[in-house]
């Protein structure tokens, strides 16, 4: 070794300095550039050459190399901003996007992100942000056995994380399928509709179905059912496939039948009759010749009993179930269309299908769709379920789920027909001279009512206090088209659209992808890394699962870049540069001393 050896490990201390420098500069010049990370580079002692001493072998150093530059991954404070599609990640992963045909991905933490003309949601260089398509469930926030609300099941993603597109701003109509109705009928009320001579026994009258008795869709008026026939209505909007509104009404009456209803253990009865506008009634039995319209619009009749306290405690509800009175024979040759009777009798009034959640059915068909005038059974056929006839057959049915708070536990209801509550008005062979006679046969008349074999109270049911009739709750699930006004993005990634018909659809999740090894991923430029063999492959999962961070949306992570730190290490790096200058000098001054020995 000789003084110039000295010179080159001084020579080595210039450069890595210079380029710790570089690295310093870097930092300090990205200090507002959104989402990046810092850098910062290790030195480590250059190999030393062995010399001969008095003790042995000895080692003298002959400079600094660089010996690694490694990132600074820690969370960068977050800003806000006004744009839901500013993403910020707070604890670990990276952004996912790609580039437009490519089958290539890259990894960022910075989350400006904006939809651009195709609704593809990029980056700025126009790479496209990953993510998986939501599964759409459709839930209903109705009354429903014992609390109202909706369950709370995650979000269910499907298929592979793909580009976020938004291919259709607009959300499609979803027919009605269940209405709640949840009431209070006045006790007090006076019975509006008290019924018309019975054929059978012309003193008596049809007190039960006096409600059902006084709709007429042909009336002279144009008025289906007069004010005066009825003690308390509600109207609620619903809609059909096409997402078109229609007004749906409950007309209700209490039923006040001397001596029945003063004999009755101060249990009460209220008739019920759920109607459409009789124009928008289009199901297809309606245009059948020589059937009668008079009922057009009704969709479900029926009664509603309470206890003495008020509170409900069974229901009979009837729809038109088979129209037929000749069943169309589709396997004759040729195939026979069968015979309609006439709908507007009661005799085919039969009791209502129940849904799987024990509630009555009815059907509209509002679009006089082929096959769906009738209601589709969803529970299992039994000797009470009506025989759906073929041709208006079930397979495009939109039945309507009714719910005044209470269901039915069983399959099926308690023996009976509208015919036969029709009937209990004849009490011409009661025996009421003798009060006791009297009241066991009040009791088995009563009995005679149809109803729900197991019937189940919700918290919230229709209720029949002296409190003055009211809408307590009402609710259905059906909407019309509507267009994306806005979206917003959770904690968890998911984006979500805000339509302008009311709905909230969950879209898209965001990726999120994290790395075993992070401080191997290759610096691309434009705040991108990219996988490398030493980082290991992508682990991609949703946003506060598997160890990674959350989303916070209208917000961006800025720069980790520490101004201070920055600074303090531009100060030492000076330093030792200029201290690697002065062994240059000093060692340039011995050599001239060295050449001076011989003069």
């Amino acid at each position: 070794m000789g003084l110039s050896a000295s010179m080159y490990s001084a020579t080595s201390g210039l450069k890595v300095h210079g380029e710790d420098m570089t690295v310093i500069g870097n930092n300090i010049s990205n200090v507002s550039t959104i989402g990046y990370k810092a850098s910062r580079m290790y030195f480590e002692d250059a190999l030393s050459q062995q010399v001969t001493t008095a003790s042995g072998v000895g080692q003298v150093g002959r400079g600094v190399s660089v010996g690694t530059v490694m990132g600074d991954f820690s969370q960068g404070s977050l800003e806000s901003t006004t744009e839901s599609t500013d993403l910020a990640i707070g604890g670990n992963g990276f952004f996912v996007v790609s580039p437009a045909g490519q089958d290539i991905n890259y990894y960022t933490r910075a989350g400006n992100f904006r939809f651009d003309e195709d609704g593809n949601l990029v980056d700025p260089h126009g790479y496209r942000l990953q993510g998986w398509e939501v599964q759409q469930d459709v839930t209903s926030a109705a009354a429903t056995g014992e609390t109202t609300s909706t369950e709370a099941t995650g979000v269910k993603i499907q298929g592979v994380p793909g580009d976020i597109k938004l291919e259709n701003f607009q959300s499609a109509p979803q027919a009605t399928s269940r209405v709640d109705m949840i009431l209070n009928v006045d006790s007090k009320s006076e019975d509006k509709s008290t019924g018309a001579a019975s054929p059978v026994n012309p003193a008596s009258d049809t007190p039960f179905t006096a409600l059902f008795d006084a709709y007429d869709s042909e009336s002279a008026d144009g008025v289906a059912l007069g004010d005066n026939r009825y003690a308390y209505q509600s109207t609620i909007k619903v809609y059909d496939e096409n997402g078109t509104s229609h007004n749906l009404t409950v007309y209700m009456d209490p039923v006040q039948y001397d001596p029945v209803t003063e004999n009755a253990g101060g249990k009460k009865y209220w008739e019920y009759v759920i109607a459409v506008p009789p124009g928008e009634d289009n199901r297809e039995f309606w245009s059948a010749a020589g059937v009668d319209q008079k009922m057009r619009g009704v969709l479900m009749t029926g009664t509603l009993t309470f206890n003495a306290a008020g509170e409900m405690e069974n229901m009979s509800a009837f729809t038109i179930n088979n129209p037929y009175t000749v069943e169309p024979d589709p396997t004759a040759v040729p195939p026979t269309n069968g015979t309609i009777g006439n709908v507007s009798d009661k005799a085919f009034w039969t009791p209502a299908n129940l849904s799987q959640n024990g509630y009555p059915l009815c059907t509209a068909n509002f679009l006089g769709a082929e096959f769906g005038s009738l209601t589709a059974s969803e529970t299992v056929a039994d000797a009470t379920t009506p025989n759906v006839p073929t041709l208006l057959g079930t397979n495009q049915s939109k039945n309507i789920e009714i719910n005044f708070g209470l269901r039915n536990k069983a399959t099926q209801w308690t023996t009976g027909t509208i015919t036969d509550l029709a009937g209990l008005s004849d009490v011409s062979s009661f025996d009421l001279t003798n009060p006791t006679t009297a009241a066991a046969t009040v009791g088995a008349f009563l009995d005679d009512i149809p109803g729900m074999a197991s019937t189940e109270v919700s918290a919230l049911s229709t209720t029949n206090y002296a409190t003055g009739s009211t809408t307590i709750f009402q609710a259905q699930d059906g909407y019309t088209a509507g267009f994306l006004q806005n979206i917003s993005v959770d904690r968890d990634g998911v984006i979500t659209g805000r339509y302008s018909n009311g709905q909230v659809l969950q879209l898209f999740a965001v990726t999120l992808a994290t790395f075993n090894n992070n401080y191997a991923l290759y610096r691309e430029g434009g705040n991108l890394f990219s996988e490398t063999r030493s980082s290991g492959p992508p682990i991609t999962g949703l946003a506060n699962t598997g160890g990674k961070g959350s989303i916070a949306s209208n917000s961006l992570e800025q720069s980790n870049v520490d101004l201070a730190t920055e600074f303090v290490k531009m100060i030492t790096t000076e330093k030792g540069f200029q201290a690697n200058s002065k062994t240059i000098t000093t060692v340039d001054q011995m050599l001239t001393t060295l050449i001076q020995l011989k003069r």
